[in-house]
């Protein structure tokens, strides 16, 4: 017994010793992991990119914006206009502004109204800034030329007029690299390559078996993805209509894809099978599983991808809401690393892409949305800015990017020639005049006089520019009058001295001694 209860009081005493070490080594550990914790970031240039909303006085208001539910954006936009789908009766048209032209459209402004339906997609010729092409309800595609400085006239004689669908026409691409080719998806399921240079078809791709809801070129423009309702993926070499790649969907649907640039990736937007938005990645080489997938949220809207091959991000922007996420694009895991988001309250109709030659190189812009507020008739620019305190040129955020000079004639493309764009470099237009992102044109103040006075010569500036504009030219002024004094007195001295010679001559002394004899 009492041999029992030694060991037991010998084990007790053991297990507290046993306990207060643990429990120490357990303290230490703790601290230790502690003090060697830091939050780890990924080493990124675009980590702080911000979304930048226009000031009122700089977007476009008045706009009555099509009510169409098809899925496009109903907006494009060049470095000189910004083409709008509005809504009217009695045929399709759109409205084509200056992107200079800020400010409220009056309804009676003139449009582009030559078609006999809904217009349902329009883009611009990346190559010539006046050239924009249409497409129909009434089944055609059309070439439009708009004159330098806009409409004075609504446009009703296009430069060509298309016809080859035998449905309506929902989706039009022009060719990347090569000057005059341009697709058109119809709703009879079929994909033509149009040769503008002789106004005809000399292509057709015939391998979809339902409505073509998005198509999209790598950076040659040798291969085209395209997204269909039939819920398949495809990688289609268009000159011969061969299905490289095919991905099928059962459980969800793909909506809309994109090529990431060199990468040899493609990116698709859709639903998963439990109704949530969701996005996905993909080797080009191989559709039959992809390398990533995510769902974004629980929201019904299309996802809208727009990639940036430059700076490697990615943009999603939903319709209906007000909302844009960004992403960067790696090679390696994650593949896909979340930055920020862009919010706001005014949901969105559709989105229009300003062209990296078009950007406000000197504020860091490295992209530019023209946002559709259907509610408002409200067009606004969006500008994702890199915080950076340099004021020179930031050549790391803008490499050579494709440029307004097409790489091949539309022949050499149809012959099997493939080339990849022209480059050019953004450092020249640093310092261009009219390139600054919100800068509203000149606007010279009229007079209004009534009763012999000016009302409007004590107003009050109403913007920065303004004001600098007056202080500036009130230092022109008072140089001016510096001058004019500077002169008068270099003048009165003259005169002086003019005088106390007159008063000093000898003739002047021989008269006043005349005069005192």
């Amino acid at each position: 017994m009492t041999v029992t209860k030694t060991l037991i009081g010998k084990s007790k005493r053991l297990s507290e010793k046993w306990s207060t070490a643990t429990v120490a080594r357990i303290g230490l550990v703790r601290n230790t992991f502690k003090m060697s914790w830091r939050p780890t970031y990924r080493s990124s240039k675009f980590r702080n990119v911000y979304g930048k909303v226009a000031n009122r006085e700089h977007c476009f208001e008045g706009i009555a914006i099509t009510k169409n539910v098809h899925d496009n954006h109903f907006c494009a936009v060049n470095g000189k206009f910004l083409a709008i789908v509005t809504e009217s009766a009695g045929g399709g048209s759109f409205v084509v502004i200056p992107v200079t032209q800020f400010g409220r459209i009056e309804s009676h402004y003139p449009k582009v109204c030559g078609h006999q339906g809904n217009v349902l997609d329009i883009k611009w010729n990346p190559f010539h800034d006046n050239i924009i092409a249409s497409c129909s309800e009434d089944s055609s595609v059309r070439i439009w030329d708009i004159p330098d400085g806009g409409l004075r006239r609504n446009l009703t004689e296009a430069l060509l007029e298309l016809y080859g669908h035998s449905r309506r026409v929902g989706l039009i691409e022009w060719h990347p690299t090569t000057s005059g080719i341009l697709f058109s998806a119809g709703y009879d399921y079929k994909i033509l390559i149009w040769n503008l240079e002789i106004g005809e078809p000399v292509k057709m791709i015939d391998c979809h078996t339902d409505v073509i809801l998005c198509m999209s070129f790598n950076t040659e423009g040798s291969l085209l993805a395209t997204s269909c309702k039939d819920k398949k993926l495809r990688i289609i070499e268009p000159r011969s209509g061969k299905v490289l790649q095919e991905a099928n969907f059962k459980n969800h649907k793909v909506n809309r894809v994109v090529f990431l640039g060199n990468m040899k990736r493609l990116l698709t937007t859709g639903v998963s099978r439990w109704n949530t938005r969701q996005i996905a990645l993909w080797d080009q080489e191989d559709l039959s599983m992809p390398i990533i997938e995510e769902e974004i949220d629980g929201l019904s809207g299309l996802l809208f991808p727009f990639y940036d091959a430059d700076t490697h991000m990615l943009y999603l922007a939903g319709k209906g809401d007000g909302n844009i996420r960004y992403y960067e694009i790696t090679l390696e895991k994650p593949y896909l690393q979340y930055l920020m988001e862009f919010r706001s309250p005014a949901p969105q109709k559709g989105l229009g892409v300003m062209p990296k030659h078009g950007l406000d190189v000197g504020a860091c812009e490295v992209f530019r949305f023209y946002k559709l507020v259907t509610l408002k008739g409200l067009i606004e620019p969006i500008s994702m800015i890199v915080p950076r305190r340099s004021e020179t040129y930031q050549e790391d955020i803008y490499p050579m990017t494709p440029g307004t000079e097409p790489a091949l004639s539309a022949d050499e493309w149809l012959s099997g020639i493939n080339r990849g764009p022209i480059l050019m470099s953004l450092k020249e237009g640093y310092n261009r005049p009219n390139k600054m992102v919100f800068k509203a044109p000149v606007k010279e103040k009229k007079s209004v006089v009534v009763n012999g006075i000016d009302l409007l010569e004590n107003v009050p500036p109403r913007t920065e520019n303004e004001l600098l504009r007056m202080f500036f030219r009130q230092q022109d002024e008072l140089r001016k009058l510096k001058d004019e004094l500077t002169q008068k007195d270099i003048k009165i001295r003259q005169l002086e001295l003019e005088l106390n010679n007159i008063r000093n001559s000898p003739n002047n002394n021989n008269n006043s001694n005349d005069s005192s004899i």
